[in-house]
């Protein structure tokens, strides 16, 4: 088992929405090509991972990275518009609502919670009034550094005023995760609110209800 937490750190796209990478391929395939290219692309293409990098820290607005990733989606044969592209890319996103109800009900009993999100687009948060769902928000391109270094996750358990190794981090990339553990953060691969509200119960103590008891 591992040690009881007493803070929560929660990812946005693919955690309190629906699948990132899902919207991402829908998006793909409505290009009329292979649905994977958009996720190929940001993975392997290294125009595209440094376009990626560079928006996610705020080095680059959204506008650029629409141009810059417009022009690597037409050399690879798919001619696309560049206004409006991040829109079009995380049109198949909606918000978890069972997510939303479940950090509710860990704040209600005394958690604190914090939003650490690379940011991507200008429009991704428009949905959820931020403010009302977390305790702090630690988005990427308003400090420039983004997941997964160690130091954004550390900025955000300084903004809640706990240790890192009393949070745990909610992501539905191991890659993020893996960054947060480096500081001592324990981790929740989310796949669905509710098996990630019985991890956080099994794991880590951490319950809509207040403290487990552990044995």
């Amino acid at each position: 088992m591992g040690k009881d937490r007493t803070a929560v750190l929660v990812d946005f796209g693919g955690v309190i929405t629906s699948s990132v990478l899902r919207a991402f391929t829908d998006f793909g395939a409505s290009l009329g090509g292979d649905p994977r290219l958009p996720l190929d692309l940001l993975a392997r293409d290294q125009p595209s991972r440094t376009l990626l990098a560079d928006h996610e820290c705020g080095r680059i607005d959204a506008e650029a990275f629409e141009r810059g990733f417009a022009e690597r989606l037409r050399a690879h044969g798919v001619d696309v518009a560049a206004e409006g592209l991040t829109a079009r890319m995380q049109a198949g996103l909606s918000v978890d609502q069972d997510m939303l109800a479940l950090l509710g009900e860990l704040r209600a009993v005394g958690y604190p919670v914090a939003l650490v999100s690379n940011s991507f687009g200008s429009g991704t948060y428009d949905g959820v009034d931020l403010a009302a769902v977390t305790d702090a928000v630690v988005i990427s391109a308003d400090i420039g550094i983004r997941k997964p270094s160690r130091r954004i996750f550390a900025i955000a358990c300084e903004r809640l005023g706990t240790a890192p190794e009393e949070a745990v981090m909610i992501d539905d990339l191991r890659q993020n995760l893996d960054g947060a553990a480096r500081i001592g953060i324990g981790g929740v691969l989310h796949t669905s609110a509710a098996d990630t509200r019985r991890r956080l119960a099994e794991e880590f103590g951490i319950s809509g209800h207040g403290r487990v008891p552990r044995l």
